[in-house]
């Protein structure tokens, strides 16, 4: 009895294993459940998003070239300010005492110069006289009438008054060069005695102030900042840092817009006026600086402030448009089921995009290539469908066209794939920004 009881009781877990088996394949054959999304047309445009710092046009630091304290400030912050108006005046006494003394070694060499021109015509006149009594001794010797010693005298006095005006000369030079050395002092004195009070070199407004009123500055080494001027705060400009992966896709007179933190809600616009050669390299990241220019007539915006700016690269209008997730969807199937879907839509492996398909060249010069996205018929079976792919705005990308299949406006492409056995899913969730090589075109920041 034992046994016939032991038996019935084997096969019945044996049935129930067998039950669970059944159940289980059953479970993990059931057809799994697709994420899709609807396939649009409209506008789309690919843009550059990079931040950048509002500057002013034109920033001029002004700076000491004389040491001294300050005595006075005539500017403050925010001051506006006009070319040439005293903004700060340096305590000038030593500087006027170096003048006078300047002053007076310039009268000083002046009248040596005068005694020195003196000296030369009263030794001038020593030597024609001289001269005259040579040309008197040397007749009368001559004649015998005075002794060749009396001559003899007569030439040496010639000859020394001719070496005194040479002597006179030679200081009449080296005076009129004191007087110009003199004179020299006096206008580094004079000019040390004008640096002395600080001048605005441009109209604009004080946007820093460096000094205090009792403080010293040097300006031995290199000339101090006192005072930080902006030209004119009403045209600024943006320097935005660019990848260098970007810069290739911004030409000068392309319209930016662009946000910043003071103003959420406010839009702003400007102008590319350049891209500058000049590299910049930060841990092996290469950007490059382009400038924006842009208008500011209420001076809302102030320097220094961080801008996120998009600059629009290409527009593509009234076109059919995939989301992204479905450019990088791959079904749960075997590489031979994938195969004959392939085959029977058309589709080469060569031709599809995520297995290298070949770049085209777009009429509106935007970098193109093909993909396959996965077309949900109405019966729940998923069809390939190769299309060319155009630009995109990170979120969704444009069909430039099918080549294989049939792609519409409303029609579902699915973005991602779950089963019961495994309920995440097997795709990326939709609306993620694809890939660079999928969709031709950039990453979102």
């Amino acid at each position: 009895m034992k046994f016939i009881k032991s038996k019935w009781t084997i096969i019945g877990v044996l049935l129930a294993a067998i039950a669970l088996l059944t159940a289980f394949g059953y479970e993990s054959k059931k057809a799994p459940q697709y994420f899709t999304e609807k396939v649009q047309k409209g506008d789309i445009q690919d843009v550059v998003e990079a931040t950048g710092t509002i500057n002013a046009v034109t920033t001029v630091q002004v700076g000491s070239q004389v040491s001294g304290t300050i005595q006075t400030l005539f500017a403050d912050f925010n001051s506006h300010v006009k070319k040439g108006q005293v903004i700060a005046q340096i305590d000038p006494s030593l500087f006027q005492g170096a003048l006078l003394q300047a002053k007076a070694d310039l009268a000083d060499a002046q009248a040596n110069y005068v005694v020195a021109k003196a000296n030369m015509d009263k030794a001038q006149a020593a030597a024609v006289q001289a001269k005259l009594d040579l040309n008197r001794y040397t007749t009368l010797a001559n004649e015998g009438i005075v002794p060749t010693q009396q001559l003899d005298t007569a030439r040496a006095t010639s000859q020394s008054d001719d070496a005194a005006v040479g002597a006179a000369k030679a200081q009449i030079t080296q005076a009129s060069a004191e007087v110009q050395q003199k004179s020299a002092a006096v206008k580094v004195a004079q000019t040390n005695v004008d640096y002395s009070t600080i001048r605005s070199p441009i109209d604009g407004t004080v946007i820093a102030r460096s000094v205090d009123v009792g403080q010293t500055v040097a300006a031995s080494l290199q000339a101090p900042t006192l005072f930080t001027i902006a030209q004119d705060l009403t045209k600024m400009q943006v320097y935005v840092n660019t990848d260098e992966s970007d810069v290739g896709s911004i030409q000068p007179e392309q319209d930016v817009t662009f946000k910043v933190d003071a103003f959420p809600k406010d839009t702003f616009k400007g102008r590319v006026s350049a891209v500058r050669l000049n590299a910049t390299t930060v841990q092996n990241v290469v950007t490059y600086t382009t400038i924006v220019d842009f208008d500011n007539p209420d001076m809302k915006l102030f320097p220094g402030m961080t801008a996120y700016v998009t600059v629009p690269v290409a527009t593509a209008n009234d076109v059919v448009k995939v989301p992204n997730g479905a450019l990088r969807f791959t079904p749960d199937l075997t590489a031979q089921q994938v195969s004959d879907l392939y085959q029977k839509a058309g589709i080469t492996a060569a031709g599809n995009g995520r297995k290298g398909g070949k770049a085209t060249q777009q009429p509106s010069g935007q970098q193109a290539t093909t993909a396959v996205v996965w077309k949900l018929n109405a019966d729940k079976s998923i069809a390939p469908v190769e299309v060319k792919l155009g630009i995109t705005d990170h979120t969704t990308t444009e069909v430039a066209q099918v080549l294989k299949g049939s792609l519409n406006p409303q029609d579902q492409v699915v973005t991602g794939a779950a089963t019961s056995k495994n309920a995440s899913a097997t795709a990326a969730a939709p609306g993620m920004g694809a890939a660079r090589g999928a969709s031709g075109g950039r990453m979102g920041r």
